[in-house]
């Protein structure tokens, strides 16, 4: 219930206390502690003290409610606290909470009674002032200071609508009394459009998350600590001409209906006020307009006189423009910069001025920046007025809360963003070379991250780039123990020098498991000195090392079929060189064994001779059979002609 913060007992410690509180629950009522939170008051007459208390509260305001002990004594002491009921005890339950909510509305009637005899008050010296005064800029400022006032707010503002829809005036302003005639870019106040629309009151009570507002506009108005915002029409001659716009921040949280009632009038009275032909020109300069536009020029220029004076040592060009886009300033550096004259720059378009390549890019920086958004690090390419093209990185943002002008800085950055293009087309050269490379290329930081993997390495090892980047230790891909005894071979001079490793052959495990022998080399990239990465070159040797145990059984086996072609050969030559002395042998000792008879004592020997002989000349016919190399163990390890099996195929 408006106007009726709460109800408290008096005095504190009276035994009314529980009746109090199951009484003021019935009505809606908040009990509270405090006589300065209440609006009502409770006094039980009947308890020690009751009386003195309830005399202390006759100046502090609140409506007073007693209890009363029966007799007429009794209602002779309630009645000098001027109550507004008094009830005698024992009181029932429901009697009580009938009381106070008679009471409550009671107290709602009188603080509407004196707020409403306020409101008049305030109205009637309004009216009196409007009548009165010739000086409307003060005038309107004084109405501004008084509803603020009033109100408790932090700002109340006249804002007269402009010649086009998206154009408004600040005429008036309860904080500042020298902010008059300050233009601002209504599309960022989508209150004052929608009360210039449908010419009735708009009132955002949540303004922070309040349909109405965009984005941009809900997180200005949480920034500002805003929490509601009234926007009143002047209707002037059936057209709104103008707003009455309030904020309230800090304590105040909403405006009450009464309120926007006594707000609604009092617009229109400032509207009946401003109705007057030479006080409406005054305000919107409709017949001075030249000479206001030439104030307001001399105005802004003084302004940006300290910015001017700032920005003249800037290395950066800075430029502050208008809510038109026109240059107001340019800095000596920013003149360079474009190849103009400063002083023939200002009043121009920043088009004319700066020449871009795309016009989009750079007007939808400055409007960002018109509609309150800082933008940096654009890139905008712009012709000067000498020719050069140049590419300038420039920042915009709103010179002022209240001002729809935009400061723009910006720098050359034409060699840089052409180095920046060389450098990347050389990265993604040496990306492409790196990715073509038939062998594995993998660099790793000092913790062993991966932070390269090529396509060669991704067929080595069968991990993807993207599974080894994502947090693949290059420990993973060496057999235990072996990534570290690399890294001290690479560190150690003895391989190629500190910080470079020659040729070795080591393994990589694939993803698979299986350990693939390579050929590597490696290094480390140093920056001032200190390490910062290694990285190593892995060829896969499977091919070639398959390929070597072919050309060694090759090798073997032509070896073999040249150690037999040797023998055969001997064997040829011994059989034809031992035939002969053997045949003659075996001839004498024949004719020997005629002539000699059995009994005699040489018989026996020279039949030995004979019968060795035959021996002798089978083994030199197997020798002549031999056609490949056999062998066989003789006396413990050495290996001796087999000449069984080395000609057993003729068999």
């Amino acid at each position: 219930m408006e106007f009726v913060s709460g109800i408290t007992l008096v005095p504190p410690d009276s035994p009314a206390r529980e009746l109090l509180s199951a009484a003021a629950a019935r009505a809606g009522l908040r009990v509270v502690s405090g006589v300065e939170d209440a609006s009502l008051a409770l006094v039980d007459l009947t308890a020690p003290g009751g009386l003195d208390a309830g005399r202390a509260l006759l100046a502090a305001g609140p409506t007073l409610v007693v209890l009363a002990g029966p007799g007429e004594d009794a209602f002779a002491t309630a009645q000098s606290l001027k109550p507004a009921d008094v009830l005698t005890v024992p009181v029932p339950l429901h009697e009580l909470a009938w009381r106070l909510q008679c009471a409550a509305e009671r107290h709602v009637e009188r603080e509407e009674q004196a707020r409403s005899q306020e409101d008049l008050a305030l109205l009637l010296e309004l009216t009196a002032d409007y009548a009165e005064s010739s000086d409307v800029a003060a005038l309107l400022h004084g109405v501004t200071r008084r509803l603020a006032e009033k109100l408790d707010i932090a700002r109340a503002t006249l804002v007269m609508l402009g010649r086009s829809a998206d154009e408004g005036l600040i005429v008036a302003t309860s904080d500042d009394p020298t902010l008059k005639n300050l233009r601002i870019d209504l599309s960022r106040y989508p209150e004052i459009r929608e009360v210039t629309r449908t010419g009735n009151p708009v009132v955002m009570q949540e303004a922070a998350t309040h349909p109405l507002l965009g984005d941009v506009e809900r997180r200005a108005v949480a920034a500002r600590g805003i929490h509601a915002i009234a926007a009143l029409p002047l209707p002037i001659r059936g057209q709104v001409r103008g707003v009455l716009l309030l904020r309230a921040t800090g304590r105040r949280r909403t405006f009450s209906p009464r309120e926007i009632d006594f707000l609604t009038t009092v617009a229109h009275a400032t509207a009946v006020a401003l109705r007057s032909a030479s006080v409406l020109e005054f305000v919107r300069g409709q017949t001075e307009a030249e000479k206001t536009a030439r104030l307001a020029a001399e105005e802004q220029a003084a302004s940006f006189k300290p910015y001017q004076l700032f920005f003249a040592h800037v290395s950066e060009g800075v430029a502050i423009l208008d809510d038109k886009a026109c240059v107001l300033s340019l800095n000596p550096s920013g003149a360079a910069m474009l190849d103009v004259n400063a002083q023939e720059a200002r009043g121009r378009h920043l088009h004319q001025v700066t020449q871009p390549v795309d016009e989009n890019v750079l007007m939808e920086l400055v409007t960002s920046a018109s509609r309150g958004e800082a933008r940096s690090g654009t890139d905008v390419e712009v012709c000067t007025e000498s020719g050069r093209r140049l590419t300038l990185s420039m920042s915009a943002a709103p010179l002022r809360d209240e001002d729809a002008a935009t400061i723009l800085s910006f720098r050359d950055v034409t060699d840089a963003r052409r180095l920046e293009d060389e450098l990347l087309q050389t990265k993604d050269f040496l990306e492409r070379l790196i990715d073509s490379s038939v062998d594995a290329i993998i660099a790793a930081d000092l913790k062993g991250r991966i932070i390269l993997f090529n396509k060669g390495a991704e067929a080595l090892c069968g991990y993807t780039a993207q599974e080894a980047l994502g947090g693949l230790g290059v420990h993973q891909l060496y057999p235990p123990g072996v990534a570290k005894r690399v890294m001290a071979m690479i560190r150690a001079p003895e391989h190629g020098g500190k910080g470079r490793l020659s040729l070795i052959r080591e393994e990589l495990v694939h993803r698979s498991g299986e350990r693939v022998p390579v050929n590597m080399t490696a290094s480390i990239v140093y920056e001032g000195g200190r390490e910062v990465f290694s990285v190593g070159i892995f060829t896969d040797m499977r091919a070639r090392m398959q390929l070597e145990r072919k050309l060694s059984d090759v090798e073997t086996r032509l070896e073999e079929s040249e150690k037999s072609a040797v023998i055969v050969a001997l064997a040829g030559t011994a059989a034809h060189e031992l035939n002969q002395p053997l045949t003659s042998v075996m001839g004498y000792a024949e004719l020997l064994k005629r002539k000699l008879k059995e009994d005699d004592f040489a018989w026996k020997p020279v039949d030995i001779i004979y019968r060795e002989a035959e021996r002798m000349a089978e083994i030199v016919r197997k020798i002549g059979k031999i056609t490949r190399y056999e062998t066989k163990s003789y006396m413990g390890e050495q290996q001796i002609l087999d000449l069984d099996k080395a000609t057993s195929h003729e068999d």
